[in-house]
């Protein structure tokens, strides 16, 4: 064989190489990245024509379907509206738009996503794809409920179960229409008010159950623990008060947090340390993105310790951690974050993962995935949790949550109200947090109402728990 044809030989043999590499970057490597791209007409008309699962609630309701449109295509519609908007999200391809909520985090399942080589061989065999449906554990009386107690406020509801993580309300205003049109979807920016740095704010006295937590569990403290509840005092060089200028003597720390005296819960914050505050806080999660099954880029946080967001950790020296003992300074968080620190407590001191699906069942209905509760992280020991119950309990029957008594039901809770707007604008933000019944918990609450002039945790956010406890607890 001669040079001549040993070159021809060799620039083929270097072009199939060249087409092999292509060929396999864009079927294997990257291919992804080409499916997922919004100028992919091809995978987005594929994904048009995908029968996507059914959402359902726990009991069955439908919340989000396909129904079949022109061209042997699928229009998406969830027949609840705004109900779910927030947990669900919504999926809107013809929009070239990211799905958003559960759509999102179920995709694969949702749309019946396999292997590349069952995909490919189902289109040969001109199969049509059909989605996985997803069950979730979301209560559809209860959101009802929680919206209507919203009353058009704008706040936010979380329920769970502390004994698994299981979502049971997610009721968030303002809220969107999911059914909206895609040529208005340039307009649709929907934020998760549960779960964002768009609805953090400071949780005010509801974080004293962190504080105290902190204080028992570390061995500081006892509930017995005398404090002096005078005020005002010094606290890093600047005066702090109680509620209207109320002063106390020595007080026992159940009595502090009965009554939610500052002045109290500072001291104890400032005496348990940074060090030791960072490290309850981080079991609690404030230390990053809940691992709930959302998308991440949706859940930026259930009250991130970090300099993301201008939120700082109890161990960097700008922080008054006697202010941030008792839920204010540099401190904020979400619904769902407070939701979390109930359940810790009314699980032992066990925190399991929060989740909103339950199952998912392929279309010929087969049980292909369960979600099984799993710990998140072990907060405290059970008998602080026990100790810090009857606390919560105490703060129901005899102090600043009394307005949340019912009848029988024994529940253990927390109050807080975080002042906002500038000083003398007597705006504030309501919260309570919650679990019942306090001697075998079920249910976890937080509720926040994000403005009100001059409202407290107890008027205002307890009445909206104490209802929805009652209709979670009576089987929805």
């Amino acid at each position: 064989m001669n040079v001549s044809i040993m070159r021809v030989f060799g620039f083929f043999v270097l072009l199939f190489g060249v087409l092999v590499v292509f060929t396999s970057r864009w079927t294997v490597i990257e291919a992804t990245k080409l499916r997922d791209n919004g100028l992919n007409a091809r995978h987005l008309l594929d994904q048009l024509r995908v029968r996507r699962g059914t959402i359902r609630a726990a009991d069955g309701t439908v919340l989000a379907r396909s129904v079949s449109a022109a061209d042997h295509t699928f229009n998406r519609v969830y027949p609840l509206g705004s109900l779910f908007a927030q947990p669900l999200g919504y999926f809107k391809p013809g929009a070239g738009i990211p799905p958003a909520g559960l759509e999102a985090s179920r995709d694969s399942v949702l749309s019946g996503q396999r292997s590349e080589f069952k995909s490919l061989l189902d289109e040969l065999q001109g199969k049509q794809r059909i989605g996985d449906n997803v069950t979730t554990t979301l209560d559809t009386k209860a959101q009802k409920q929680a919206l209507s107690l919203l009353a058009g406020r704008h706040g936010s509801v979380v329920a769970l179960d502390p004994r698994t993580g299981a979502i049971k309300v997610m009721a968030v205003i303002p809220s969107y229409n999911p059914n909206f049109n895609p040529l208005h979807a340039p307009k649709i920016r929907p934020k998760n008010g549960a779960t964002q740095l768009t609805d953090f704010s400071p949780p005010g006295s509801t974080f004293k159950v962190v504080t105290a937590a902190a204080a028992l569990d570390s061995g500081k403290y006892t509930p017995d623990t005398l404090i002096d509840g005078k005020s005002p005092i010094t606290v890093s060089g600047r005066p702090l008060a109680n509620d209207n200028g109320e002063t106390f003597g020595p007080v026992t720390l159940t009595k502090a947090l009965t009554l939610s005296i500052n002045t109290v819960f500072a001291q104890v914050a400032e005496k348990v340390g940074r060090s030791t505050m960072k490290k309850y806080m981080e079991r609690f999660g404030f230390d990053g993105k809940p691992p709930l099954d959302y998308p991440k880029s949706q859940v930026d946080a259930s009250g991130e310790i970090s300099s993301k967001g201008g939120i700082l950790p109890p161990t960097d020296s700008r922080v008054d951690l006697g202010r941030m003992g008792i839920g204010q300074d540099k401190l904020q968080a979400t619904s769902l974050q407070m939701a979390m620190v109930a359940a810790a407590v009314a699980n032992g001191g066990t925190l399991m993962k929060p989740h909103m699906t339950d199952r998912v069942i392929d279309h010929d209905g087969r049980t292909v995935q369960t979600i099984n509760p799993s710990v998140m992280s072990k907060v405290m020991s059970p008998t602080t949790a026990t100790e810090l119950t009857t606390m919560m309990r105490s703060v129901v029957e005899e102090g600043t949550g009394q307005t949340v008594r019912l009848g029988n039901l024994d529940i253990a809770g927390k109050t807080g109200t975080a002042q906002i707007g500038v000083p003398g604008s007597n705006l504030t933000r309501p919260w309570f947090i919650a679990f019942a019944p306090a001697n075998k918990p079920r249910i976890a609450i937080a509720v926040t109402v994000a403005r009100s002039q001059g409202g407290f945790g107890a008027t205002v956010a307890g009445p909206i728990a104490q209802q929805v406890l009652q209709t979670l607890l009576s089987g929805g």
